[in-house]
């Protein structure tokens, strides 16, 4: 894996970083962050050492979305791209929304400052979030007369229904540390003078937890928006099954047992 000047790349007790790095743009999103951003999703989702990936920014601002003044796709020749080109060229970033979301490791977005456009998608895309009390998550796309990019309306809709989703995007609604965590948009949020050790001390435990079943926890929630139950429980109950044959499973029933003398359990 290679990092570049604006993102960082880093993976430490079981923790995969990935660091916005841009602060003086508070980490405007940059085409050359997507390929290092990928390739370490991509390596992490194999790597059974890393059970936790962070994705938060450098600076103050965790991100501001696309970088209108430079554009994601610098222009060749002065000429502007197709229509074609352009959204070519939007949905190969806009990938890394989706491999966040569909990575088997559990993703934690360390929003440490403003979340804008994009950058409230790729929050979003994370399976938690844990926010400075600082920290907003501002749709944005509205004052620059767009739709929206990164599966924001897409998560926003899963989160809090379609209506108050739409009310969000067409109104612009600004939305504060404290209501993000009334909405289910945030797990935790902390003061900002603790926010640092607050995230990491988060990641190391997520990190240090049965990463199989982790991974077949998420399956099982991401399952459970799409499908029926009757579709469902065979899926879980198959989960559950491979679950038990892991040596973290084995693990945990003997030091339960241990634990709790003169009971009986049962391995599976």
């Amino acid at each position: 894996m290679n990092d570049s000047p604006v993102v960082r790349i880093e993976a430490s007790g079981g923790v995969g970083h990935i660091t916005l790095n841009r602060p003086e743009r508070r980490n405007a999103l940059h085409h050359d962050m997507f390929p290092p951003i990928k390739d370490a999703l991509s390596t992490w989702s194999k790597d059974d050492s890393i059970g936790c990936i962070v994705l938060t920014g450098a600076g103050k601002g965790f991100c501001s979305g696309g970088d209108v003044r430079d554009g994601r796709r610098g222009r060749r020749g002065g000429a502007s791209p197709s229509v074609h080109q352009a959204v070519s060229a939007l949905g190969d970033d806009a990938e890394v929304a989706l491999m966040l979301h569909e990575s088997p490791k559990i993703v934690l977005a360390a929003v440490n400052g403003a979340a804008v456009g994009a950058g409230m998608s790729l929050a979003l895309a994370c399976d938690l979030r844990i926010m400075a009390a600082s920290a907003r998550l501002i749709p944005g796309w509205r004052r620059l007369a767009f739709s929206g990019d990164f599966g924001g309306a897409w998560f926003l809709t899963r989160m809090l229904g379609s209506s108050r989703a739409l009310e969000v995007l067409i109104g612009d609604i600004e939305i504060s540390s404290d209501e993000a965590l009334a909405w289910g948009l945030a797990n935790k949020v902390v003061p900002d003078n603790s926010f640092a050790d607050a995230w990491r001390e988060w990641a190391a435990e997520l990190a240090q937890g049965p990463a199989v079943a982790h991974a077949l926890m998420k399956a099982n929630v991401r399952d459970a928006m799409a499908m029926p139950l009757d579709s469902f429980l065979p899926k879980e109950t198959e989960r559950q099954v491979l679950s038990s044959r892991t040596a973290d499973h084995k693990e945990a029933v003997r030091a339960w047992l241990e634990a709790m003398p003169g009971r009986d359990g049962q391995d599976r």
